[in-house]
C-alpha cells in the first residue's frame, strides 16, 4: 500500500492532456521544475499509446514535468524541489475520502514513505507515479535497486506498459551502467521507450533486450537511437524477429557509429537480402569489436557482400556466422576477405553448408592470414579431405596465429594426423579438435592381432 499523500496533478507526475485543441502544460507555463526548457524527448515515453513513428500528435500531447532533476531557478545550495509549482502556488489538497478512494484504486506490495516537497533523488517516487499513469504495479526490484550500477530485469514479464513505466525514472538515472531487459515481451512499443531513454540517458553503457518480439518498429527505434547515442558499448538484441527492414535501420545507424563494441544480433530472421546491408555496414564500421549473426538464413548472394564487408574492415575483432547457410559461394568469399583482413581474431562458420570445394578456397585464404586465432569449422561437410586442405595451407604459413581449430563432429584419418604433428613444430600453440580417427572405428580383421 503506498503511503502519504496523493500529490497534485503536475507535481510529480506528468498531466496528460487527451484533446489537442486543450492548451499543454508547456504552452500555460503552469509546470514547475523545467523553466522554459522546451519537452525533450521523455515526453513520448509517457504516452498511452506509445511512442509514434513520426512525432506525438495534437490528441496526445505529453508535458513533461516529473522527473526533471534540474528544478526550478532559485537561491545557490537550495535543493530544487521537482514539485513545486514554478507560480509558487501550494498543492491542491485532498480529503481523507479521496485519499482513501486512490489507495484503494491502487492497491500494490510496496511499502514507500512519501514526503511532501522532498527532492526525488531515487526515482522511486517518480517510478511510483508513472505505474499509476500506465496502470502497472511498481517492481519492488526496481526500487530496491535504482541506486545500484547494475538492475537485471531478466524474464519478468513486464510488457509494453511496464516497459514504459521503467523508462520514465532511468531518463535522469545516473547509477546505473547495466541494464538487463532480456525476455519481458516489450514489443515495438516498448522496444521504442527504452530507445528514447538512451537518447537521454548518458550513463548507461551496456543493454540487452534480447527476446522481447520488438520486430521492425523496435529495429527502427533503436537503429534512431544509436545516431544519437555516444554512450553505449554493449547491446543484445538477439530473437527479436527485426527481419530484413529491421536489419537496414540498424545497419544505417551502424555505418556513423563509433562507440558500440559489442553488438548480439543472433536469431532474427535477417534473411539472405540483409547481407548486403550488413556487408556495406561492416567495410564503413569504426566501433565494432564484438558481432555475432548467428541462426540470420544469411545465405547465397547475401553471404557473399558479407564476406566482401568482412575484408574491408580493419576493427572488428570476433565474428559469430554459424548456423546459417553460406555454401561454396559464402566460403570462397571468405577466404578472399581472410587474405585482406589482417584483424579479425575470431571466425565461427560451424553450420553452414560448406562443402569440400568451399573449404579449400576458404584454406587458402590461412595460408596467407596471420592474425587469425581462432577457427570454428564443425559441422560442415568438408570431409577428411577438406580437414587436410586447411592443415596443408598451415603447414605453408609458418607465421599463422592459429591457436584453436575446430573440426567438431567430422572424423579424420591417420595422414591428417601425421601432418597436424608436422604443423604443430612450426605452430607449437595449434590445438586441433575433430570427431576422432577413422581408424579407431574399424573392426579388426579376423585372424588378426
Amino acid at each position: 500500500m503506498v503511503s502519504g499523500k496523493r500529490l497534485a496533478r503536475g507535481s510529480l507526475l506528468p498531466s496528460l492532456v487527451e484533446d489537442g485543441d486543450e492548451e499543454t502544460g508547456w504552452e500555460r507555463g503552469e509546470l514547475g521544475g523545467v523553466g522554459e526548457r522546451p519537452p525533450s524527448r521523455a515526453p513520448e515515453l509517457l504516452s498511452r499509446d506509445g511512442v509514434d513513428d513520426q512525432s506525438l500528435s495534437g490528441q496526445q500531447t505529453v508535458a513533461w514535468a516529473a522527473c526533471d532533476l534540474r528544478g526550478p531557478a532559485g537561491p545557490p545550495g537550495e535543493v530544487p524541489d521537482c514539485g513545486e509549482e514554478a507560480d509558487g502556488q501550494e498543492e491542491a489538497e485532498v480529503t481523507e475520502e479521496e485519499e482513501e478512494e486512490e489507495e484503494e484504486d491502487y492497491d500494490t506490495d510496496l511499502e514507500l514513505e512519501v514526503t511532501r516537497g522532498s527532492y526525488d533523488r531515487t526515482g522511486q517516487v517518480c517510478y511510483v507515479e508513472a505505474c499509476k499513469l500506465f496502470q502497472v504495479v511498481p517492481a519492488s526490484y526496481v526500487l530496491q535497486n535504482m541506486q545500484s550500477s547494475e538492475l537485471s530485469l531478466a524474464h519478468r514479464g513486464l510488457g509494453p506498459q511496464g516497459t514504459k513505466a521503467l523508462a520514465v525514472p532511468l531518463v535522469t538515472n545516473t547509477s546505473i551502467q547495466k541494464l538487463n531487459m532480456r525476455d519481458n515481451w516489450m514489443e515495438g512499443m516498448g522496444g521504442a521507450a527504452v530507445a528514447e531513454m538512451l537518447k537521454e540517458n548518458c550513463y548507461i553503457t551496456e543493454v540487452d533486450l534480447s527476446d522481447n518480439r520488438l520486430e521492425e518498429r523496435g529495429g527502427r527505434a533503436v537503429g534512431g537511437m544509436l545516431q544519437e547515442n555516444t554512450t553505449l558499448v554493449r547491446l543484445g538484441l538477439s530473437g527479436n524477429l527485426l527481419g530484413q527492414w529491421g536489419a537496414q535501420h540498424l545497419c544505417r545507424a551502424l555505418t556513423t557509429n563509433t562507440k558500440l563494441q559489442d553488438l548480439d544480433l543472433s536469431h532474427n530472421g535477417l534473411g539472405e537480402h540483409s547481407g548486403e546491408s550488413l556487408g556495406e555496414c561492416l567495410s564503413e564500421n569504426t566501433g565494432l569489436r564484438w558481432l555475432s549473426l548467428a541462426w540470420n538464413s544469411i545465405r547465397g548472394r547475401g553471404g557473399v557482400m558479407l564476406a566482401r564487408g568482412l575484408g574491408a574492415n580493419i576493427f572488428l575483432r570476433a565474428l559469430d556466422l554459424s548456423f546459417n547457410g553460406l555454401g561454396k559461394e559464402g566460403a570462397i568469399a571468405l577466404g578472399e576477405a581472410l587474405k585482406e583482413n589482417n584483424t579479425l581474431e575470431e571466425l565461427n562458420i560451424s553450420n553452414n553448408r560448406v562443402p569440400l570445394e568451399g573449404a579449400i578456397h576458404l584454406a587458402l585464404g590461412l595460408r596467407v592470414n596471420k592474425t587469425l586465432k581462432s577457427l570454428n569449422m564443425g559441422r560442415n561437410p568438408i570431409q577428411n579431405a577438406g580437414c587436410y586442405g586447411f592443415m596443408k595451407s598451415l603447414q605453408g604459413n609458418p607465421q599463422s596465429g592459429l591457436e584453436t581449430l575446430d573440426f567438431a563432429d567430422m572424423t579424420v584419418n591417420q595422414d591428417f594426423e601425421d601432418l597436424y604433428t608436422i604443423v604443430k613444430e612450426t605452430i607449437p600453440m595449434l590445438v586441433v579438435k575433430h570427431g576422432g580417427k577413422i581408424d579407431t572405428f574399424r573392426t579388426k580383421k579376423a585372424g588378426k592381432p
